[in-house]
């Protein structure tokens, strides 16, 4: 919408729209469906082809759909909510679907989940699944009172608020000076990334800073960023090494920008740009020599390019940088 895609937008809501009016009995989404709406996406192994460099397996289908993961909840609200301050007014109907949604999200919020990395290994109790669900809440409950919609909103501000007092608690760990990837863990995961960016804590606060000092130190080489790291204690179910991820670049980048640190934003942004295809196109992982690794071309990766140069490009320009 910011680039003027407003048709696209309106598209894309009316498609969310129709999910929302397929809401299960109690509430819940699916976490994907078909392009064309269907519910129903079983994974096959096609083994008979080979992907770039004979990389395999290759799949259809995404086993994934009947995953549980919560932050999907925190995603689309934060679409509605964009939508309707910048695009068009949403209808009655939508509202009374999301308002179930969001009772769904009182009461499932802390379950641990596959979260937003798709795990094939054991479920966990994530901070980016935590954080979304706030997300969700928040947006609804700023849905509820911009356009005065009926909804339980001191239930809905009573929960917004314990889970962020349990992000506070039980992922913050003041031994390594971060939030943790999840709950009872010493390790990191990129996402958190998204913290400042969802607008959760702000991009200057000394827990945040010190948390991108941490993921620096054990996540992040020069302008590529790990999702994670697995261990004898973390695993995420899949085979082979694991490259760098090129949507968490691009959000680092973002985070530096609303740090303030424009400089080093703007240099690791145009060193990122240097990993694209002829085409400027991205996977969404880059191995050990920079080679493109799984899924090509990934949208979430030039979404989130597109989101750390319309950041940095305004803070350039307000701050009287030449391009």
């Amino acid at each position: 919408m910011r680039l003027g895609y407003t048709d696209e937008a309106a598209a894309f809501m009316q498609w969310l729209e129709a999910r929302c009016g397929e809401l299960d009995a109690d509430g819940a989404l699916q976490v994907m469906y078909g392009i064309d709406g269907r519910h129903i996406l079983t994974e096959e192994v096609l083994s008979h082809l080979e992907g770039y460099q004979q990389s395999a397996p290759v799949r259809i289908g995404n086993k994934a759909y009947n995953q549980l993961q919560l932050d999907i909840y925190g995603a689309l609200m934060d679409a509605v909510y964009l939508y309707d301050k910048y695009g068009a007014p949403i209808s009655h109907d939508l509202w009374t679907d999301l308002t179930r949604l969001l009772n769904w999200v009182c009461n499932h919020w802390h379950l641990e989940d596959e979260g937003i990395w798709e795990i094939r290994g054991r479920r966990h109790a994530f901070l980016h699944s935590h954080l979304m669900c706030w997300v969700a809440l928040d947006r609804g409950l700023r849905l509820a009172s911009t356009r005065a919609f009926p909804a339980p909103r001191a239930r809905w501000r009573r929960v917004r608020d314990q889970i962020y007092r349990e992000i506070y608690t039980h992922f913050w760990t003041p031994a390594c000076q971060a939030f943790v990837h999840y709950k009872g863990t010493q390790g990191l995961g990129a996402a958190s990334l998204l913290m400042p960016l969802m607008r959760f804590i702000s991009p200057m606060d000394p827990r945040w800073l010190a948390t991108l000092r941490a993921l620096e130190a054990r996540l992040i080489n020069d302008a590529l960023v790990y999702r994670y790291k697995t261990d004898d204690t973390f695993q995420d179910g899949l085979l082979g090494q694991e490259g760098t991820f090129s949507m968490c670049s691009f959000w680092y980048v973002e985070c530096l920008s609303r740090a303030g640190d424009l400089d080093k934003a703007r240099f690791l942004f145009e060193k990122a740009l240097g990993y694209a295809n002829h085409l400027g196109l991205y996977s969404e992982e880059l191995g050990l020599r920079g080679e493109h690794l799984g899924n090509f071309p990934q949208a979430f990766t030039h979404l989130a390019l597109i989101g750390a140069a319309y950041d940095l490009n305004r803070r350039l320009s307000a701050a009287g940088h030449q391009g």
